[in-house]
């Protein structure tokens, strides 16, 4: 039997021939819109064609803004690292001022006590304000103060254990100290006893110069006592400079006549033993620095050679800046400003002193400080 069937709905999707008008109107303005693009890109392309690189880092950033160049300051940057100058290191902490009585101002000691001094020592140690420490304090503004610790009479080793029942003067030299000074050596070569030894002397005999083997003999001993003294002045203060100031010829290089007992041949020993106690002690402390300075330790120890120091105002001329024999006549006895620096030795011994704060070791300080980035 033959039925009638339904009809059934179909639907044609148009191809692109059956496309309509507004159809390919659309896709020719999207081929020429691309086609516009390309050309813009390949005219670009062919006319930076051979410029240098950065241009077309400049044309990226401008028409896509990649390959910028970032002008801020980078976030986290550490500090910097600044060396310090030798004036700059010395100044930044505190000043302590040591040694044996060229330094606590001996010379110039006149009973009066020195204002402040808190050394424990009952004024014994004959601490003078004419002396080159408190000078040198005032020449210069220390960011932690200064304290003046010089004893008379001090060896190297009564600097560690202390005298006259007070406190070392190594005790007051702390991590925060940026400078210390001192003169030391003299009593631990003996100079007092040779001294005495060559004026009480009868004038005819060769007493003085008999010393030589002796005092040959101490000065040795001393250089081992000097280094340990070294050692522990940089354990207390490592970032320190240390200045050790040498001994000032006491008599002209050409004595005319005869001081105090003393004949031109006696002074010219008691040039040449100070000559070789100064050798001494400046050996050490140049020996010592070499090695801070290999090392690139902080801090220094540096000598200043103080013999040719008072050249024109020995003992015996015309305008000294040490002491004679001076005699206290109601003991009697021994003045002990004899063979002391005078005031204007002690102004020199300054001089010297700042002049070498200001001057540094001679080579570059390896103290270092952080700045901001």
């Amino acid at each position: 039997m033959h039925g009638t069937e339904p009809h059934a709905t179909r639907v044609r999707r148009a191809g692109p021939r059956e496309a309509g008008p507004g159809r390919a109107r659309a896709g020719g303005r999207r081929r020429a819109a691309v086609s516009a693009a390309l050309a813009a890109v390949l005219g670009a392309g062919a006319a930076v064609a051979g410029a240098p690189l950065g241009v077309y880092t400049t044309l990226a950033c401008s028409a896509l803004g990649a390959g910028c160049p970032d002008t801020a300051e980078p976030a986290g940057r550490l500090p910097r690292a600044v060396r310090l100058t030798p004036l700059q290191v010395a100044v930044a902490g505190a000043y302590v001022g040591l040694g044996d009585s060229y330094s606590s101002g001996e010379g110039v000691y006149d009973g009066a006590p020195l204002p402040g001094d808190d050394g424990g020592d009952g004024g014994r140690c004959h601490r003078a304000t004419g002396s080159y420490v408190p000078q040198v304090a005032g020449a210069y503004r220390f960011g932690g103060g200064s304290s003046f610790l010089a004893c008379s009479g001090a060896t190297t080793g009564q600097l560690l254990s202390g005298q006259h029942g007070g406190p070392s003067q190594i005790s007051r030299v702390k991590p925060g100290t940026s400078l210390v000074t001192l003169s030391i050596g003299g009593n631990d070569a003996g100079f007092t006893q040779v001294l005495t030894g060559c004026i009480v002397k009868l004038p005819w005999s060769s007493a003085c110069v008999d010393q030589d083997a002796d005092v040959a003999s101490r000065i040795a001993a001393l250089r081992p006592n000097l280094l340990t003294l070294l050692r522990e002045l940089r354990v207390r203060a490592p970032e320190a400079r240390i200045i050790v100031l040498g001994y000032p010829r006491p008599f002209p290089v050409s004595p005319s006549g005869r001081v105090d007992n003393l004949s031109p041949a006696d002074q010219r020993w008691l040039n040449a033993v100070t000559r070789r106690l100064d050798d001494a002690v400046a050996g050490v402390a140049r020996e010592f620095d070499r090695a801070l300075a290999a090392f690139g330790a902080p801090g220094s120890v540096e000598y200043v050679d103080a013999y040719e120091a008072f050249s024109g105002h020995e003992v015996g001329t015309a305008a000294p800046y040490l002491h004679g024999l001076l005699l206290d006549m109601e003991e009697p006895a021994v003045d002990p400003r004899s063979f002391h620096p005078t005031a204007d030795g002690y102004r020199r011994f300054a001089e010297l002193v700042t002049r070498q704060i200001a001057a540094g070791p001679g080579r570059p300080m390896n103290n270092l400080r952080l700045a901001a980035p």
